[in-house]
C-alpha cells in the first residue's frame, strides 16, 4: 500500500484555521470550484440534498457574525459557507439518477428501486433529518480538504443559532444549517494540527 500520495500528506497536515488574512478574497471561479469538489462526496442514493451558500460580501458577513457567537473568522475569512443539509425527498431521485441511467451504468428498474427503499427510509422526520445532516458533513470535509489542496486553509464552525442562519439567509423549510466552514489564506498566528487520541482508544478489530 502506497504511502506517498499527497491526499494523505494533506490529511497529516490540515489545521482548522483560527486566524485569516482578511485582505485576502477569492474570485466567483475559485468559491465555484471549491464547491464542485465538494460536491463529489457520497451521498445515499446520490441524494446529493445539500446546499452550499458562499457568505462573502462585508454586509452578509457581518449577519452571519452576529448569529455565530461574533465569532472574528466568520468575517476575516475570504468566505464563510453556510453548509445545509436538504431533508431527503426519494421523489428528487428520479431525476439525479436518469444521467446515470441513460449513459447505460444502471437499469432503469434500479433506479426506480432506488426510490422505493429511499421513501421507506427516511419516512420519519428524524430518519429525514439525520440523512441531511450526514450529507452536509461529508460535503463540508470535502470542501475543507479542497481549500487545503488549493493552499488554502479553513475552519468548521458548529458554533452558531440555527434558527437565526436560516431567518438571515432564508433557508428553505426543508434546510438544515449544518456548520459554516470558513476558507481563505491564512495569517500568522495558527496553531498546529492539535494532538489526536492514540488508535487503543479509538479503534476495535471485530
Amino acid at each position: 500500500m502506497t504511502t506517498t500520495h499527497p491526499a494523505l500528506t494533506l490529511i497529516e497536515q490540515r489545521i482548522s484555521a483560527n486566524r485569516f488574512d482578511a485582505t485576502h478574497t477569492l474570485a466567483d471561479a475559485e468559491i465555484e470550484r471549491l464547491v464542485r469538489l465538494a460536491t463529489r462526496a457520497p451521498t445515499a442514493y446520490n441524494l446529493q440534498n445539500w446546499r452550499f451558500i458562499a457568505v462573502r460580501t462585508p454586509a452578509a458577513k457581518a449577519r452571519l457574525r452576529a448569529v455565530a457567537q461574533d465569532q472574528a473568522k466568520v468575517a476575516e475569512a475570504a468566505v464563510c459557507f453556510i453548509v445545509c443539509g436538504v431533508l431527503a425527498d426519494p421523489q428528487a431521485l428520479a431525476g439525479r439518477l436518469q444521467p446515470f441511467v441513460e449513459a447505460g451504468h444502471m437499469p432503469a428498474g434500479m433506479a426506480q428501486g432506488w426510490q422505493q427503499a429511499a421513501r421507506l427510509q427516511y419516512a420519519t422526520p428524524q430518519a429525514a433529518r439525520d440523512e441531511a445532516v450526514r450529507s452536509a458533513a461529508f460535503g463540508a470535509m470535502t470542501l475543507m480538504h479542497a481549500a487545503q489542496a488549493l493552499g488554502l486553509v479553513s475552519c468548521a464552525l458548529t458554533g452558531f443559532d440555527a434558527e437565526g442562519v436560516a431567518r438571515e439567509f432564508q433557508l428553505a423549510p426543508g434546510e438544515v444549517p449544518v456548520m459554516l466552514a470558513t476558507v481563505g489564506r491564512a495569517a500568522p498566528g495558527n496553531w498546529p494540527q492539535k494532538p489526536r487520541r492514540p488508535l487503543a482508544q479509538v479503534l476495535e478489530f471485530a
